[in-house]
């Protein structure tokens, strides 16, 4: 007779069976979630277990075995953190449109489009925000072929991105002119929300991308901008080699990283140049950096 038996209390995970969990989560995505998240790791292979009507572990763990029903996919976004809102670290917004432009386009033909990727861009703030930014801020944005990209691990996020539906606390910090601007109150719904105009939809793609596979980034090609914020705090170092890497891959010479305040590379052999505008400190692939080049 166990507790759980009596009080209906789930059986806890075992050591090796949060160990094969985390192992699988960490090799389809680099993200390391430690030990001291044991709750969250349960609460959320639980839900998965729930939502598969597997009777217990065993047969979970064999549906992430043979991907029953692309269970693994599902399995990842259920770790995948989608916290964001319009106009977050509004300070390197600042310095796309003050400095890093400036740079990318100087002597540059204007058939010659521009490139931006928001990557990881959850369910689509980030990559609509740039696209906001730029209308408001940069006189060139009509002078100019612009391409924005939005990429995520996370299938979910990225069909909530392409519906562009949103509600008051992603829009809290875009002026109330903006959203008049851009969005379409709905209607009967039984929270206020609001859907991004058809046009500004229409302005981004999104796809499917993992940080850490570097063949599958390398489809997308070359940027001149990359947004890659919030995302290498859940990376350990060996990870996130493997991500600035890929990042350096996936600029063209010149090109610009922007990281989230939080995160740099000082903890990792980088082939990235750091550079302090006035907005915000980037990182830069230099100009004449070849792509076998060892850090």
């Amino acid at each position: 007779m166990t507790r759980a038996a009596i009080t209906g209390e789930p059986v806890p995970l075992g050591e090796a069976d949060l160990t094969r969990l985390c192992d699988l989560l960490y090799r389809q995505t680099g993200i390391l979630v430690p030990a001291d998240r044991r709750p969250f790791i349960e609460r959320r292979v639980r839900e998965r277990m729930r939502a598969t009507g597997a009777a217990g572990l065993p047969e979970y763990l064999a549906r992430l075995r043979s991907d029953a029903a692309g269970e693994v996919q599902l399995f990842v976004n259920a770790f995948t953190v989608n916290e964001t809102y319009f106009f977050r670290e509004a300070h390197q917004l600042h310095c796309l449109t003050a400095s890093l432009l400036g740079a990318v386009t100087a002597g540059r033909d204007r058939s010659d489009p521009i490139r931006i990727w928001s990557m990881p861009c959850a369910t689509g703030e980030e990559p609509y925000s740039l696209a906001i930014w730029l209308l408001e801020h940069w006189p060139e944005v009509d002078c100019w072929e612009i391409e924005i990209v939005g990429s995520d691990i996370d299938t979910r996020a990225l069909a909530a991105a392409e519906a562009g539906r949103y509600g008051a606390r992603a829009l809290a910090r875009l002026p109330p002119d903006l959203v008049a601007r851009y969005f379409t109150a709905e209607a009967g719904t039984a929270v206020p929300s609001w859907r991004i105009l058809p046009e500004l939809r229409g302005s981004v793609r999104f796809s499917r991308r993992n940080l850490v596979d570097g063949p599958g980034m390398a489809q997308e090609g070359r940027f001149d901008i990359v947004f890659c914020r919030n995302v290498l705090i859940y990376f350990d170092d060996a990870s996130r080699r493997i991500a600035a890497d890929t990042l350096f891959s996936a600029l063209r010479p010149g090109g610009f990283l922007c990281l989230g305040h939080t995160e740099s590379m000082d903890r990792i052999p980088s082939r990235f140049r750091t550079r302090r505008f006035p907005e915000a400190i980037v990182h830069q692939r230099p100009e004449d950096a070849r792509e076998g080049d060892a850090p």
